[in-house]
């Protein structure tokens, strides 16, 4: 029996004291950073877009454990859970290797604490964080978008996502790895896409994907023919979309079984009749209002979201 590709439970970090992050702005070209608001008053507003973005995910009937952030060690990036931890249907748990010194302390034992509160079992506990002391990284779901109904990973080679850890990766998890390079032109310079999850997700039915920052053509090819063969209608967005963060959606499962896909209302907006239509023959679209978190944050919906496919006891 396959794996799900969608999970019907949503882990997500409530913050405290949110803001733009210095020592990841170097190689994230999605972030930005508006002088003229203070710090408390991005913190206030970026809170009640998260709010507001668990609320409307809880009405649609799905489930979202949240837990708040401390404001002791300082992790302006701690809403972006996905790039420290995931969760298997095995019930295993994956922790990973952070590029930024002040993302690691986003690490916490106490929120795999919590969720074994709340019924969800962890067999084992696989560390790969080590490897910072090599200054090697890779940033969970962001460094990796999961085929995990046909187990396939998908990677993007930046700094923040080593190649051969991901390979290391993938033969732990039983992924067949599929690696790739992507360059976005920012003031007609190059630079590698920092995470592939800006650039690409993989629903049940379907892919959404930004060929065009795949320069290399047989690169591009090998990742086409990936998302052809396992049965994927592909959904290629431009670089402009991306920019906007059409690729940084999640497809994810209400109580009923509706499956809907999340997404911010900037990614919504830069899509077209023709991209839309394709999403809801498969799903319903769920569209948040993050534009702060974005703004500062540099990462999106399916940023904010840490899937648990870990099973659960009935407490």
């Amino acid at each position: 029996m396959k794996n799900k590709q969608n999970t019907q439970s949503i882990l997500m970090i409530e913050p405290v004291s949110f803001g733009f992050n210095e020592e990841t702005a170097n190689d994230n070209k999605f972030q930005s950073n508006d002088l003229s608001i203070d710090s408390k008053s991005i913190q206030r507003k970026a809170l009640d877009q998260f709010t507001n973005m668990v609320e409307k995910l809880r009405k649609h009937g799905i489930s979202v454990y949240v837990v708040k952030d401390t404001l002791e060690p300082y992790t302006p990036d701690s809403i972006f859970p996905n790039n420290w931890v995931s969760f298997h249907s095995n019930g295993a748990v994956a922790i990973y290797p952070m590029y930024a010194p002040n993302r690691r302390e986003e690490r916490r034992e106490d929120i795999l604490d919590y969720l074994e509160e709340q019924g969800f079992q962890i067999n084992e506990i696989t560390d790969y964080s080590q490897a910072e002391e090599e200054d090697v990284f890779l940033e969970g779901t962001g460094s990796m978008v999961l085929d995990r109904k046909n187990n396939i990973a998908y990677a993007a080679v930046s700094e923040r996502t080593n190649e051969d850890l991901f390979i290391e990766y993938c033969e732990d998890f039983e992924f067949t790895p599929v690696v790739f390079h992507a360059t976005q032109k920012i003031e007609g310079i190059e630079y590698p896409v920092y995470h592939t999850n800006v650039m690409m997700s993989v629903a049940d039915n379907f892919a959404i994907i930004c060929f065009d920052v795949i320069k290399d053509l047989k690169e591009r090819k090998f990742v086409s023919d990936f998302l052809h063969t396992s049965q994927k209608e592909v959904i290629a967005i431009t670089e402009e979309q991306m920019n906007h963060f059409a690729g940084n959606v999640l497809e994810v499962e209400a109580e009923d079984g509706t499956k809907y896909l999340i997404m911010s209302n900037t990614a919504y907006h830069s899509l077209n009749r023709g991209q839309l239509d394709v999403i809801t023959k498969y799903c319903d679209i769920l569209v948040v209002d993050i534009s702060v978190i974005e703004t500062y944050g540099g990462g999106s919906a399916r940023c904010m979201m840490a899937e648990v496919f870990l099973e659960k006891d009935e407490i």
